[in-house]
């Protein structure tokens, strides 16, 4: 009997009922101040992504892969938004600093599975370019709607298996009764170090995981971006060029947005030990609500094009050119050319 009942509180005290963020050390007098943009890009953001999938869902010309790539980054960035920054003004204007350490857990775990499926879904957008730009007569019959809901369900299950065993290593973790954590939201190496105890397996999981998914992601991204490059400059036309450039600029403005401040945030967290901390959690704090602005304005773009009647389209007219032979009654020759105007 008393064996039983002594169960619940050694559980309890293997790990906390609940943390207390307090928010960015050294700056709690500014707390306040920070929480009103931190507050309007968060709005700006809603709206801009609400936006950008509302006029996907209703204009019957934008149901192509691009702007379906878009929808997808669109859904990710309200789940990353809205998991963590309306606690984190909660934080910032102190009338909500504790936080369960069901939900912390589950803070963390949504904020990294929408980083890592957006990180997939950029990979597939440079895929899409890649094959309008270098292989477009077989872009119709390679990006298929059956193909592009695959590439969404495998973005998602990638990122879920990432995940959930950081929810194991940091269960198995005793934190000793620490519940203090300077920190304005829950993070995998914010709640570790809560722990007393060796946490290595955990910070080289986290750093094989950002090696084997948005490190790689980049990597293949940058080698798609330089065929594509290649196939652009040996185009004849100057003008060609300057619309193929311009057609990929978008993709690549939410490409820095999301990739610079996020790895620079990490290895920072990792091999920064003469960063401040403040600084630190302040650059994390800004990369949650800064990447959605690439998202708003291209969803802003997207609405004046539509407005004008535009629809995707390649960069440059192309024709096909054939030789045909009298003598077997067969086609010699097949090639794509740039139309001249």
């Amino acid at each position: 009997m008393s064996e039983g009942a002594t169960r619940p509180s050694n559980r309890s005290s293997f790990y906390p009922e609940s943390f207390i963020l307090v928010g960015i050390p050294g700056m709690e007098e500014y707390h306040t101040w920070l929480a009103v943009p931190f507050g309007l890009m968060y709005v700006v953001a809603l709206l801009g992504n609400a936006s950008l999938l509302f006029l996907i869902a209703t204009e019957r010309r934008l149901h192509q892969p691009m702007y379906l790539f878009l929808a997808m980054l669109a859904v990710a960035d309200l789940v990353l938004s809205s998991t963590t920054v309306p606690k984190t003004l909660g934080v910032l204007l102190a009338y909500s600093k504790e936080i369960s350490f069901a939900a912390c857990l589950a803070q963390m775990f949504f904020t990294h599975v929408s980083f890592i499926a957006e990180s997939t879904i950029l990979l597939a957008m440079a895929f899409d370019r890649y094959v309008a730009i270098c292989d477009p007569l077989r872009y119709a019959t390679i990006v298929t709607p059956v193909v592009i809901a695959k590439i969404g369900l495998a973005a998602l299950v990638r990122s879920f298996c990432v995940m959930v065993p950081t929810l194991f290593l940091l269960r198995r973790l005793p934190y000793c009764g620490r519940r203090v954590m300077p920190h304005s939201y829950c993070e995998h190496m914010g709640i570790a170090r809560m722990a007393c105890a060796d946490i290595a397996v955990n910070i080289w999981y986290g750093f094989t995981t950002t090696l084997l998914s948005p490190v790689l992601d980049l990597v293949l991204i940058t080698v798609s971006y330089s065929l594509i490059l290649r196939a652009v400059f040996r185009l004849p036309s100057k003008d060609a060029r300057l619309k193929t450039i311009g057609t990929c600029g978008s993709h690549l403005c939410v490409i820095l947005l999301f990739y610079t401040p996020a790895l620079f945030s990490f290895f920072a967290h990792r091999f920064g030990r003469g960063i401040p901390r403040h600084v630190l959690i302040l650059l994390a704090n800004i990369y949650l609500l800064i990447r959605n602005q690439a998202e708003v304005k291209r969803g802003t773009s997207m609405k004046d094009d539509t407005q004008r009647g535009e629809e995707q389209q390649l960069p440059w007219k192309m024709t096909l050119q054939f030789e045909y032979n009298q003598n077997t009654g067969k086609v010699a020759r097949c090639e794509l050319a740039e139309v001249q105007e």
